[in-house]
């Protein structure tokens, strides 16, 4: 069949969201089915993969309620890819700090059992790895807001084309408070003059038109900004034929205020006017 079912898969860590992920999903025109086991997904699949199904986008939550055996699943991904059609593996991950967080405030049980929390979350995360590292889309959840992971799925999965457009995120942050998790490249702009150290720059933000003057008036900048467009024009057509459907920016400088952000809202700009599909997210600006 040429007109093959849309299929994502969904799993990721306990109280990274899968369920918030699912709605969104769900709101976008997918049929969901939550807590699939493996051994269920190619049946399923074959029921929407006919001419009398109503349904052309199926995604299916696969976790850790059903165990930790995940080998199943990778060699049901890499059937289906023999088959033909080409599931997006979603994986929603957070800081062990965050998900022990998230636990303890909803007071619910951790579905793999062990002593403590702390140990429930490192069995699942071990488990978990191998599927975490062949993901196509992979969210942190740590600092989204409901909204904000709702958008982050919608970036991605927004509209009904067969065939998506490389989607491109670009997040700015402060090297002081990390790297964000996932991320697939990074550019370090500490280089630049720091408006923090103009009296009447530092309470603004690199979205306030005088600090986006301030950084974009130096010559490197400029610089900066048209090498980086040069390697982007490189890189994301190859991104784009091996598969990658979502590709994460980062642009980091000190506290993630000023510099990154400018610089973020200027590289999305610039890709916008490439019709690249790209949101702009800055993380540490509310700091």
């Amino acid at each position: 069949m040429t007109d093959r079912p849309e299929l994502v898969v969904i799993t990721g860590m306990s109280g990274a969201g899968r369920s918030l992920a699912s709605k969104a999903l769900e709101d976008l025109g997918f049929f969901v089915m939550d807590n699939l086991p493996a051994s269920l997904i190619v049946p399923a699949v074959e029921r929407f993969d006919l001419p009398s199904s109503k349904h052309r986008r199926l995604a299916v939550v696969v976790d850790t309620r059903g165990g930790l055996a995940f080998d199943e699943l990778e060699q049901v991904l890499l059937a289906l890819d023999r088959d033909g059609l080409k599931a997006t593996l979603l994986f929603l991950d957070a800081d062990d700090h965050v998900l022990m967080t998230r636990y303890e405030e909803s007071r619910r049980p951790h579905p793999v059992e062990a002593p403590t929390l702390s140990e429930s979350i490192a069995l699942e995360r071990d488990a978990l790895d191998d599927l975490k590292g062949r993901a196509d889309v992979l969210i942190d959840t740590s600092t989204l807001s409901v909204h904000e992971l709702r958008k982050s799925i919608e970036g991605v999965f927004i509209g009904d084309r067969p065939e998506r457009p490389l989607r491109v995120a670009v997040t700015s942050f402060g090297f002081k408070h990390g790297v964000p998790r996932v991320v697939d490249l990074v550019f370090d702009v500490r280089f630049l003059p720091n408006p923090h150290w103009v009296a009447e720059l530092r309470p603004l933000t690199g979205r306030d038109a005088p600090v986006r003057e301030y950084v974009l008036g130096k010559p490197d900048t400029l610089e900066f900004l048209e090498r980086t467009g040069q390697l982007l024009d490189f890189l994301l057509p190859r991104y784009e034929e091996e598969g990658k459907s979502y590709l994460t920016i980062g642009i980091g400088c000190t506290g993630g205020r000023h510099r990154s952000v400018a610089i973020a809202e200027e590289i999305g700009r610039r890709l916008e006017e490439q019709t690249v599909s790209v949101t702009v997210r800055h993380r540490d600006t509310a700091e």
